[in-house]
């Protein structure tokens, strides 16, 4: 826990306040040590981010998880558009 917090510049007390509002859940080793991935280490250091331009650490997490469905929202919408206009995803105008 040192290290992720280390590497996002906060505190290890900083990473178990996002854990107990349930913004990341890290995977814990078998000596019971916390693993952080790498896509939690860059929701942490977003919500760090935020926090330390004055935004509470509840809304910061909120705002985060918004932030996250909102790109993932964004990527399944160019995804759908490509298949779409893809070979036999219509869109054609036939002759």
């Amino acid at each position: 826990m040192g290290r992720a917090a280390e590497m996002i510049g906060a505190t290890p007390a900083f990473l178990r306040a996002l854990g107990e509002a349930r913004l990341i859940e890290p995977l814990r080793s078998e000596g019971g040590h916390r693993r952080y991935s790498r896509y939690q280490l860059r929701i942490a250091a977003r919500a760090r981010e935020l926090v330390d331009q004055g935004t509470p650490i509840e809304a910061a997490c909120r705002i985060v998880i918004l932030e996250d469905q909102l790109e993932e929202a964004l990527r399944l919408n160019e995804e759908l558009r490509r298949s779409a206009g893809g070979p036999g995803g219509g869109g054609g105008g036939g002759s």
